[in-house]
């Protein structure tokens, strides 16, 4: 997976936060994150949902039946940076509950049906985050 992953980052950097091959058109950030056993600095492409005021990111990992190890990593140090197109952005992380997470999450699979294909896979409820400016 890591090979994969550096490579669309590598992809990203090059060519202004655009990708092609399974993300073509879509909207994709880079996540860093801080490794919660590691403390070692992380780099995660991901699609994003642009939100009033932030971005909302989904822990699907595919489907899998465990949440993905970014997540972990945002949920013990949730101020994260995020490479959005050119940019670089300072934010903090929180997870979205209730209706809050529901309306997020039908967006997501109204505009991108593959993730309504990660949650028929999986028993856990996918994990919406909200990536929102750092004060």
């Amino acid at each position: 997976m890591s090979d994969w992953n550096e490579k669309i980052i590598a992809e990203f950097r090059a060519n202004g936060g655009q990708v092609g091959g399974q993300f073509a058109g879509a909207p994709l950030l880079l996540l860093h994150t801080v490794g919660a056993k590691s403390g070692e600095p992380r780099v995660h492409p991901m699609m994003y949902q642009k939100m009033d005021g932030g971005y909302a990111v989904f822990a699907s990992k595919g489907g899998a039946p465990t949440n993905p190890d970014w997540y972990h990593n945002l949920l013990a140090q949730p101020h994260v940076r995020a490479e959005i197109g050119t940019d670089k952005v300072e934010l903090v992380a929180r997870v979205a509950t209730g209706s809050e997470r529901e309306r997020i999450w039908s967006a997501q699979k109204a505009a991108y049906p593959g993730f309504a294909d990660y949650e028929r896979k999986t028993n856990r409820q996918i994990p919406v985050v909200v990536l929102e400016p750092a004060p």
